[in-house]
């Protein structure tokens, strides 16, 4: 039991640092070959923060761990709103830009929409509707580049220079690379470490694999978006944190989910159930949704966040995070 702890610790570090240094490699690669910024914005650094995720959940797919797979995906999402974005939001509430928005939040309740009915209507994520959430990312890339050129004060502008280092220079194009390489194979290596010991943890403590992934794995693989938003308070750009959150819930629906379906299909987990009912349909979807509307409809009406919004998503965390453990 303590080798399986000590190995999910490690399979955490090194997704941590794999999606880090990946993210450090493509952009660096990306704008030695001269690939405009916005691009490199709305995809690389984008979808990079969200390998760990990808990862993890593919992983648990294809070894038939499908409680992995779901739970990580909209454990995420609610560890990204309650938590992650909601940390940010009761330190600092900041005002936001209400049209960057709609796209983003457009998509994220379209594609929660399909995946909230093939979980109460069909109960089983089958290939079609992996191959669906998957077209849906792609054209949410497209829609977002399109817009970000349209709109090019409002396109990363403001996020960290990954490219350079301390002192203002840039990176030699080996050096990218070797990160990239390194980054993508230490998740690979981490997403093996998390699922397999997480697993074993999960049987020994006699606790649901779905409890494991929509906690301690989803807390997990959601760091790195813990350490961009919390960056970007320090900073002063808690709009920016925001922006980053809806986006990485968007990925965690329609690339980590699709993905996972499209290579190991999978029926709706329900190891734990409440008043005789599937706990995943009566908790864990209501909670992703209610706190993606706390989160999102002040922003969007008001054009600024308030920090009650905070304090609100961060009690029902932790109320979530009791109800799984309880």
């Amino acid at each position: 039991m303590l080798v399986a702890v000590l190995l999910f610790v490690l399979g955490l570090i090194c997704l941590i640092k794999g999606g880090d240094w990946f993210v450090d490699g493509s952009t660096g690669i990306a704008r030695a070959f001269r690939i405009p910024e916005i691009l490199i914005g709305a995809t690389v650094v984008s979808i990079g923060t969200t390998l760990p995720e990808v990862m993890v959940s593919a992983t648990g797919a294809i070894g038939g761990h499908s409680e992995m797979a779901y739970g990580n995906a909209i454990g995420s999402i609610i560890c990204n709103t309650a938590l992650i974005a909601a940390i940010t939001i009761a330190f600092k509430p900041s005002k936001v830009d209400k049209k960057s928005l709609v796209v983003p939040v457009a998509f994220f309740f379209t594609s929660f929409a399909l995946y909230a009915a093939t979980a109460y209507i069909a109960g089983y994520f089958d290939r079609i509707v992996g191959s669906t959430l998957l077209v849906i990312f792609v054209v949410y890339i497209i829609v977002s580049v399109r817009q970000a050129r349209n709109n090019p004060d409002k396109s990363h502008e403001d996020s960290v220079e990954e490219g350079e280092n301390e002192k203002g220079k840039v990176r030699p194009l080996w050096l990218d690379i070797v990160l990239l390489i390194i980054g993508a194979a230490l998740i690979a290596v981490g997403a093996r470490l998390l699922v397999d010991n997480g697993t074993i943890i999960a049987t020994e403590l006699g606790v649901p694999e779905s409890v494991i992934a929509l906690t301690f794995v989803a807390l997990g693989t959601s760091l790195p978006e813990l350490v961009t938003s919390v960056t970007s308070l320090i900073k002063g750009h808690g709009a920016l944190g925001l922006g980053n959150v809806i986006g990485a819930n968007i990925f965690n629906l329609v690339l980590v989910s699709g993905l996972a379906t499209v290579l190991s299909p999978f029926a709706v987990p329900a190891q734990k159930t409440l008043l005789g009912v599937n706990a995943s349909l009566l908790v864990d979807l209501p909670v992703a949704l209610i706190a993606m509307l706390i989160l999102t409809l002040p922003a969007l009406s008001k054009g600024k966040m308030f920090r009650v919004q905070g304090i609100v998503l961060l009690l029902m965390y932790f109320g979530f995070c009791v109800f799984q453990f309880a």
